[in-house]
């Protein structure tokens, strides 16, 4: 509410398309609000990767307001992220769920004061809940070392860099989660997240994010990420 007030007082421009009068204009709000395009994969695809279903690809407004959220601290979308991350949880699975988000590193969390991965799967699982359905938050997944930045990276680059990254946290009973980030790129992370929970006895039962990127082809840098098609 206080947002709101302060909209009308100071407009701030859209962090999705830069028009003035809100943080999140009514055109960017109906983005979020769009079918999701259901399931991708990265080309080549890395081999353990579950199924990732996906909101829209990485780009235009999307794009910009996972960067304010992720980067610039506008922590009101939030709600509005989760929501739609929500609607492409219940493309991928039905009945109840929990939401396992990726872990950021370590640093990054210290220096944004906040979790990004884990803030959209709270939300989510609220929006889940709004819904009638049996949602939760598993934060079963830890860093485990430092790996290097991802940028610039091919595919078997980002493989190598993140195997072994992470380690996920034991419990009595094992978990069927669906793991959730905001971004899939060559899907080295979802495999390497993966891993881990499938070590602990964990089951990943498949993939959440919000956005997939289009990678343009290059030697050795990766080719573009294209919808799923079944294959007989």
């Amino acid at each position: 509410m206080f947002a709101d007030l302060l909209d009308l007082v100071l407009p701030r421009p859209c962090a999705g398309c830069g028009r003035p009068g809100s943080v999140l204009c009514p055109g960017c709000r109906l983005l979020l609000r769009a079918a999701p395009v259901g399931r991708v994969r990265p080309d080549p695809c890395p081999p353990g990767l579950p199924p990732v279903h996906a909101l829209a690809p990485y780009d235009g407004e999307l794009r910009q307001l996972l960067l304010a959220h992720k980067e610039r601290g506008l922590l009101g979308l939030s709600g509005p992220l989760g929501t739609a991350l929500a609607a492409v949880v219940a493309g991928l699975v039905a009945g109840p769920v929990l939401l396992c988000p990726v872990p950021s590193a370590r640093s990054a969390v210290r220096q944004r004061g906040y979790d990004h991965a884990h803030r959209l799967a709270v939300s989510a699982a609220r929006e889940l809940r709004r819904q009638g359905r049996q949602a939760g938050v598993a934060r079963l997944l830890r860093p485990d070392r430092v790996v290097a930045d991802q940028s610039g990276l091919s595919s078997t680059e980002r493989a190598a860099n993140l195997a072994g990254g992470m380690r996920a946290v034991p419990t009595p009973d094992p978990a069927r989660v669906v793991v959730v980030d905001d971004l899939v790129t060559t899907g080295a992370t979802l495999v390497e997240a993966a891993r881990a929970l499938r070590q602990e006895g964990h089951e990943a039962l498949g993939a959440a994010v919000l956005a997939a990127t289009r990678r343009r082809k290059s030697p050795g840098r990766g080719s573009p990420l294209h919808p799923a098609r079944d294959e007989g």
